[in-house]
């Protein structure tokens, strides 16, 4: 029995970051975009996929206690929620990161950057040869349009929620760790959020549990 009522437990949390009881997808307004924005996007060589409607941009209903204005990523459905007001929250689908390198925890944006340079970390050039020192910001670069650098109090974790030159992979587990999103989309989240916006990640198969969790430790999973 217990067994039985600890998976509806699950089942009921999962319903709730899903917003299933109502759903009204909504593309980033272009009013978002900046004159470079469009000029970086128009000459992407990237492909121009669809992204599956379960992980477009929608308005959805939200019943966790989070403050407006917090991000919380559910890592386990792929999914990146702006708490709003009045029980709403702005839904985004997201690419997180393989299991053995996957971030949870607590943090806050301790930076914000428009067309971020890359600098991949020493940990990066050991898993994949041949990298560069750093990339030049643009739409090639593997950091996308926009990254939000995740901090815990003065320490960069060297973690980053930002957009994508692969958005064949939103709600898929394959990053090094960090959290992706369409360009379109972090452009639009950027907009929204400021430096100290407080950003939950819930913990793998514990979504139920955030803040139970302790942030992924060590400096060298940090990534695209």
């Amino acid at each position: 029995m217990a067994s039985i009522a600890s998976r509806l437990g699950l089942l009921a949390v999962g319903l709730l970051l899903s917003g299933c009881m109502q759903t009204t997808y909504q593309a980033a307004p272009e009013a978002t975009l900046k004159p470079n924005d469009k000029a970086q996007l128009a000459k992407a060589r990237y492909a121009k996929v669809s992204v599956p409607e379960q992980f477009r941009r929608a308005i959805v209903d939200y019943h966790r206690k989070e403050t407006p204005g917090t991000i919380v990523v559910d890592s386990d459905n792929h999914y990146l929620y702006l708490v709003q007001d009045g029980g709403k929250a702005i839904r985004y689908g997201v690419t997180v990161g393989e299991e053995a390198l996957a971030f949870s925890g607590i943090a806050r944006v301790g930076n914000m950057a428009e067309w971020p340079k890359w600098t991949p970390t020493a940990d990066i050039h050991k898993r994949i040869e041949g990298l560069p020192a750093s990339v030049p910001g643009g739409v090639d670069n593997p950091l996308g349009a926009r990254a939000l650098y995740l901090y815990q109090g003065n320490r960069d974790t060297l973690f980053r929620i930002h957009g994508t030159n692969q958005p064949e992979y939103i709600g898929a587990s394959i990053s090094s760790g960090c959290i992706r999103m369409t360009n379109e989309d972090v452009i639009d989240l950027y907009t929204r959020v400021k430096n100290g916006t407080i950003v939950v990640v819930l913990e793998p198969k514990h979504g139920d549990s955030p803040y139970s969790s302790k942030m992924a430790q060590g400096s060298g999973t940090a990534t695209q």
